[in-house]
């Protein structure tokens, strides 16, 4: 059988070309030709003929009979983050910065996935079967059901899979594969595109789920054709700091399940451990109260997270005052201290400001900026704000405080930690809830720090 012809076309305005140039002659666009697969048409079969599927309309309660059971790994934080587990048919991306954890997880769910009983099969394209077998016996002992191959021709795993049957088909890394229609090298644009789209048919054919691990470019974006992710059916994304051990998985896309989960991980010697209660993960234990902390309850998706805010502000010689934040806003930083000099009357102009969130974690929402206040006032003041004090809140530029989501399930996850007193923004239980214990209503910047260090 003879290969398809292959062709070079624009992704900017659609000019095609028999060969790879440079620059685009119809849109003058730079390094934007990709080469793409030339199918030739049948033009002898009327055109309602030509296409061989066998799609019968069905009304939405014939679809309903139909009931699709999930395939649980095992891994609980992976499975909820999938929304209960993994769809038979489903295409799921897992993306993540070098080193961060993208094989160890997948093998992992594969082995676990296994134990259970489902056949899988492992294709690596990175190492060799000693090489994935040698880390297989790290995390663990894998069962019998589990498969391992080392190749990178898309069309032999898919022969191979077809044979094996597996419930599950991982696939590491989606740029190691290649379609040899294509002339062009593994892991350029046009053979991700056309191994992710052989791959999706594939899943949707024969009902076998599939994961692809993908690689990200220094941006942090997923490497290949922004198409890429809007072909699969999941978009996972593995982020963390490899100083430190944590580990977050987020549902950036998922077709069969919310976004707003995220799964915690842990990455230990025997590799990646789940976190059940991450609540209080990012405190460190004190006997006493020191000036520049506060604690605020951050949301990884529906998850609160207890977190240190710590700040330190310390007097400068020289003419221009550092600021320094870390696993923060830098703006927003700034914006704060803006705000404690017009509302507070504060001076920072001759003062060295550093904030950072500790243990790694990056704070990113406005809910924590009552914290960031009050550890930069604390540090300045040199006065601690006391134990068992949480804040809440958004601060404006007039220096109001704005309210934020979730504020019940905040507190309720702080005072299972022990705390007992919550600075809140006024208006946050108004209506027919009722005001929980403890809880401190303020409306100004200026209340929340009469509120925080009453006492004190």
């Amino acid at each position: 059988m003879a290969k398809h012809e292959t062709r070079y076309v624009c992704q900017q305005c659609g000019y095609t070309s028999l060969k790879w140039l440079g620059r685009c002659p119809g849109c003058g666009s730079w390094d934007s030709l990709v080469e793409e697969l030339a199918v030739p048409e049948d033009r002898h079969r009327p055109s309602y003929l030509r296409t061989p599927e066998k799609a019968v309309p069905k009304t939405i309660s014939q679809v309903d009979k139909v009931r699709i059971s999930r395939l649980t790994t095992g891994i609980r934080e992976f499975d909820r983050v999938l929304g209960g587990g993994i769809v038979p048919g489903s295409l799921i991306l897992l993306g993540g910065a070098p080193g961060i954890g993208k094989s160890t997880i997948t093998l992992d769910v594969s082995m676990k996935a296994a134990g259970r009983g489902l056949p899988v099969l492992y294709v690596s394209g990175e190492e060799s079967e000693a090489q994935t077998a040698m880390r297989a016996e790290r995390l663990g002992k894998a069962s019998d059901q589990l498969k391992v191959m080392t190749a990178t021709e898309l069309g032999t795993i898919l022969v191979e899979a077809r044979q094996l049957k597996p419930k599950l088909l991982v696939i590491d890394s989606i740029q190691t594969m290649y379609n040899s229609e294509l002339e062009t090298a593994a892991g350029s644009v046009g053979q991700v595109r056309e191994c992710t789209a052989k791959l999706l048919n594939f899943a949707k054919e024969t009902g076998i789920a599939v994961i692809i691990i993908g690689h990200v470019t220094k941006e942090g974006n997923i490497a290949g054709p922004r198409l890429l992710e809007h072909m699969v059916d999941v978009v996972l994304q593995f982020e963390g700091d490899r100083s430190f051990t944590y580990r977050v998985l987020r549902a950036l896309k998922n077709r069969f399940g919310s976004t707003s989960e995220c799964g915690i991980f842990s990455m230990e010697a025997e590799g990646l451990k789940e976190v059940d209660n991450p609540s209080g993960l990012f405190l460190e234990p004190r006997e006493n109260a020191v000036p520049g902390s506060a604690i605020t309850a951050t949301m990884e998706g529906n998850r609160p997270i207890l977190t240190e805010i710590q700040a330190l502000v310390s007097h400068t010689p020289f003419g221009m005052p550092r600021r320094t934040a870390v696993g923060l806003d830098y703006n927003r930083v700034n914006m704060l201290l803006a705000v404690l000099e017009k509302r507070m009357g504060m001076n920072f102009g001759d003062q060295d400001a550093y904030a950072c969130a500790v243990g790694g974690v990056r704070v990113s929402e406005p809910a924590a900026d009552l914290a960031i206040v009050a550890a930069l006032i604390s540090s300045y003041r040199n006065r601690a704000v006391p134990m068992g004090v949480l804040c809440l809140g958004e601060v404006g530029l007039t220096g109001e405080l704005r309210r934020v989501g979730l504020t019940e399930r905040r507190i309720s996850e702080a005072r299972q930690l022990g705390f007992r007193r919550f600075i809140v923004p006024r208006g946050s239980f108004s209506g027919s809830r009722k005001k929980p214990a403890g809880v401190v209503e303020v409306g100004s910047v200026e209340q929340a720090v009469s509120a925080l260090f009453e006492g004190a």
